[in-house]
């Protein structure tokens, strides 16, 4: 599949965007050990969150799915899961991966978890090594998936300190911790998403945040509740570069996320001049929320602060895009996290920017992108959702057509993005190959 996008005008609207993936994966896995049901509204039906799904029905979880974005959650307890008949195959999704390596250490059964060939790929030894310290037993191959993760292990807490930021780690060491005798703590370089601890909250769980620390006691029940997922703003990120790379337009996204530990991308646009807003602040339980009006701006390069990596860390492909449509040159650095992604964003990113007429020069963690304009072309994506999406932005402000290969992945966290993006005027269509 491909999409073919031509230089569009964008027409003032408003947008509801997917739920949240990081909120929506979440809420399957704490939803599935809780004690009692828990009511999701908002979910992201995309690929990776539908392999979770099915992960936990796999392990005797009830899970009913009576709408799209609708799910309810028979929770079984912390210790109610089963053993189930397969290996349990997880598709794209590196969040689902670690996060369930991490739940699962404290089951007393065995199972594997595979992927597709990017998953099996990723680097896996960030979450083994504090597991193991833990005394779960875990098997990979050459520290990357198929995971195999052997139960019946006394898990013991840790007081671990993560050698780079990752939500991923910190949220699978916590999961983990919920079987361990004693309390878990857990060390951050820099902050990151803490849709985990929000979560755990939420249903009851007692967890201490501090200077940087995360605790956590071990073996509290939890209690199902109503979870109502806010519009990722990883998702929106692509939607408001657009309207601030348009003409003229005034967008308006309704009920996205604003939790601030993912809010870099919102800073970073701001300090290279983009005009955002938030109204209507609100929560959706533990997680803020807030309306986000976009409207045309001239952006202009700047030195990204590498203070605000672990805040962006997925909105970096977006804000190559931003980089390469502003004034004057924006640089990069801090991004090493990014070459170990469903492909190496900063090479791939480099790869389609030069494709359309901009200059980029990349180092090990980062890189310098020179403001310009787009030129037709054509771009692959290397099957990674956010490069495809990323590059199809750049397109609709580019001199001429824009081609952009391998675009299925998108489904795995923005369903319907085309149709998203000509709701509000973008010249877009999604092809397949065989179709021709």
């Amino acid at each position: 599949m491909y999409y073919l996008i031509q230089p569009s005008n964008i027409n003032d609207a408003v947008v509801t965007g997917p739920g949240d993936k990081s909120i929506s994966h979440r809420a399957i896995m704490l939803g599935s050990i809780a004690e009692g049901q828990t009511d999701v509204s908002g979910f992201l039906a995309g690929d990776d969150c539908l392999a979770t799904m099915e992960a936990f029905r796999r392990m005797g979880v009830g899970i009913d799915h009576p709408a799209p974005t609708e799910l309810v959650i028979h929770g079984v307890g912390l210790h109610g899961l089963q053993a189930p008949v397969e290996d349990i195959d997880l598709g794209n999704s590196g969040t689902a991966m670690r996060l369930l390596a991490g739940m699962l250490a404290g089951q007393a059964f065995a199972v594997t978890l595979t992927g597709d060939e990017s998953l099996r790929g990723r680097p896996m030894q960030r979450i083994i090594t504090p597991l193991a310290q833990m005394g779960a037993a875990i098997e990979s191959r050459d520290s990357k998936a198929p995971l195999t993760i052997r139960g019946n292990q006394q898990l013991a807490a840790i007081d671990y300190r993560l050698p780079v930021a990752s939500a991923q780690v910190k949220s699978a060491i916590l999961l983990a911790g919920l079987y361990a005798d004693g309390k878990t703590t857990v060390s951050e370089p820099a902050v990151t998403r803490d849709h985990t601890e929000r979560m755990l909250t939420a249903m009851g769980a007692d967890i201490e945040v501090a200077a940087g620390q995360i605790s956590l006691q071990g073996q509290q029940r939890l209690r199902g509740c109503k979870i109502q997922v806010p519009a990722d703003l990883s998702s929106a990120a692509f939607v408001i570069l657009a309207g601030l790379l348009a003409k003229r337009a005034d967008l308006l996204l309704r009920n996205v996320g604003v939790n601030p530990t993912r809010t870099g991308v919102i800073d970073i646009l701001q300090a290279m001049g983009a005009k955002i807003s938030l109204e209507n602040s609100q929560l959706f339980g533990e997680e803020p929320v807030a309306d986000i009006r976009v409207r045309s701006s001239s952006l202009q390069g700047i030195v990204v602060d590498p203070a605000l990596v672990s805040l962006a860390i997925d909105e970096f492909p977006v804000l190559f895009v931003a980089a390469a449509a502003a004034k004057g040159t924006t640089v990069f650095s801090g991004l090493g996290e990014l070459r170990v992604k469903e492909s190496d964003r900063i090479a791939a990113m480099a790869n389609g920017l030069r494709a359309l007429g901009i200059e980029v020069e990349e180092s090990a963690d980062g890189a310098v992108v020179h403001g310009g304009h787009f030129s037709a072309g054509e771009v692959q994506s290397f099957g990674d959702h956010r490069i495809a999406m990323s590059l199809a932005i750049a397109a609709v402000v580019a001199a001429g057509p824009v081609t952009v290969q391998d675009v299925a992945t998108v489904e795995t966290s923005f369903p319907g993005f085309d149709h998203c993006l000509r709701s509000f005027g973008v010249d877009i269509e999604c092809r397949r190959e065989d179709a021709e």
